[in-house]
């Protein structure tokens, strides 16, 4: 009887224990997660208040940081009456646009953007970025080279020394579905690395980007020169565009955990 008692209540203890570590690590989970939104918040409200203006065409990229920017962009509409259309890059940053009540365009009807503001899954210090985590590189890329100002949102873990440090997934590269199996088998010989088609979680098969293309993820061995890399990339046929953002950036903002906003501009030559 004693031994069935102190057994229970060992066990009892144990049940509470393991409650009161899940609830602990339940609770760092959460204020990491907030720390994590309030940094990129903060960062998208500072590039939309230092970079768009009255009378401003806009490029909305795509992504988790974009909806803090679409969200300022809303308020400074309404406050401050301005005037702005907003050009997005995939049909997620298009929603975004309709659903805040912006002034929808396309490259059509407005070819030259005054700014265009897109997240990254990384930027290194030459403001080189990989882009592509959500499918999406093709139309940010055309939309980034439409703007004369090209503004960079992001959060800590995005920020590099140099390319691969914190991202580990890979180059992103949309290809033809017909020449995936070729694409892979020429990067890989060319430039080494491993690369593979990127599958779908919630349906049999691959990604299919807006574009319907798929998406091929290159992870790289050892490289630098990321101009020379990104043009030998897309001279393999059947590429149509690769997640690699060389020279293109002009500014980044990275939100920090406590709050604060780190920027980088572009290096002077």
């Amino acid at each position: 009887m004693w031994r069935r008692t102190v057994h229970i209540f060992s066990k009892e203890i144990g049940l509470d224990i393991i409650k009161q570590v899940s609830a602990t690590s339940l609770c760092f989970y959460h204020k990491q997660m907030d720390s994590t939104e309030a940094a990129k918040k903060a960062a998208a409200y500072k590039a939309v208040d230092n970079h768009v203006s009255n009378n401003y065409a806009v490029g909305i990229g795509s992504g988790s940081t974009v909806v803090y920017a679409v969200e300022r962009l809303a308020a400074r509409v309404k406050q401050d009456a301005m005037q702005i259309v907003c050009v997005p890059t995939s049909f997620q940053a298009r929603q975004l646009i309709i659903q805040n009540g912006l002034t929808l365009s396309d490259l059509e009807r407005t070819p030259e953007l005054d700014v265009a503001i897109d997240g990254a899954d990384e930027v290194d210090l030459d403001l080189n970025l990989i882009k592509g985590g959500g499918g999406c590189q093709t139309q940010e890329k055309i939309v980034a080279a439409a703007a004369k100002y090209f503004v960079v949102i992001a959060d800590y873990r995005k920020d590099s020394q140099k390319l691969g440090e914190q991202w580990k997934k890979g180059v992103p590269i949309e290809v033809l579905p017909l020449a995936y199996a070729t694409v892979i088998r020429k990067i890989t010989t060319s430039l080494g690395g491993t690369a593979e088609l990127r599958m779908a979680k919630n349906k049999a098969g691959p990604v299919v980007t807006d574009n319907g293309g798929f998406i091929v993820d290159w992870k790289w061995d050892n490289h630098g020169n990321w101009m020379q890399v990104n043009n030998d990339i897309k001279m393999i046929p059947g590429v149509i565009e690769t997640g690699l953002f060389v020279g293109m950036a002009d500014k980044a903002y990275f939100g920090n955990a406590d709050g604060s906003v780190s920027e980088r501009g572009k290096k002077i030559k």
